[in-house]
């Protein structure tokens, strides 16, 4: 059952969705940081799925060269429909050979005087921590969110 999970969100998410975040002239923009927010907790399973109704995906690239970064762990997490933070809406992945992640989950619930969102912490070996959010304008069913992560030797 997972594997047909796995392949029908690569067939849903292949499709029609924007190349990977660039800025002028083709060159990586490094992505904002945003608020971790009180409802991180370290150690997500690992996980292809965290519900169903909107599929994830994207790429983590090295800034500035936009390489792609293979074994960058992914994590994310956000409230339920009623706008609780709940275990069951966290996930991790491990990017693979094409720095790519894909994940279905429910739409995120608005968390009071928040927009809904998905958190999202970013860590790869060379490469400073993000965290940052995904912020929905609601109905999508499927979004594209490449996560540009700076050198940690500034680069540039």
């Amino acid at each position: 059952m997972a594997l047909v999970s796995a392949a029908c969100l690569l067939v849903l998410t292949g499709f029609g969705l924007p190349g990977p975040a660039r800025g002028e002239k083709g060159k990586c923009v490094p992505t904002a940081e945003d608020a971790e927010g009180p409802f991180y907790k370290p150690g997500a399973q690992e996980r292809f799925s965290t519900g169903s109704g909107l599929a994830v995906s994207g790429e983590v690239l090295s800034y500035p060269d936009c390489r792609p970064i293979p074994g960058a762990r992914v994590e994310w997490w956000q409230a339920d429909r009623s706008g609780r933070y709940v275990d069951s809406l966290r996930g991790m992945q491990k990017t693979g050979e094409t720095g790519g992640y894909a994940f279905t989950t429910l739409p995120p619930g608005i968390y009071p005087g928040r927009p809904p969102h998905i958190h999202f912490k970013v860590t790869a070996p060379g490469h400073k921590p993000l965290t940052t959010q995904l912020y929905l304008r609601g109905g999508e069913k499927a979004v594209r969110f490449d996560l540009v992560v700076e050198d940690e030797r500034g680069n540039r």
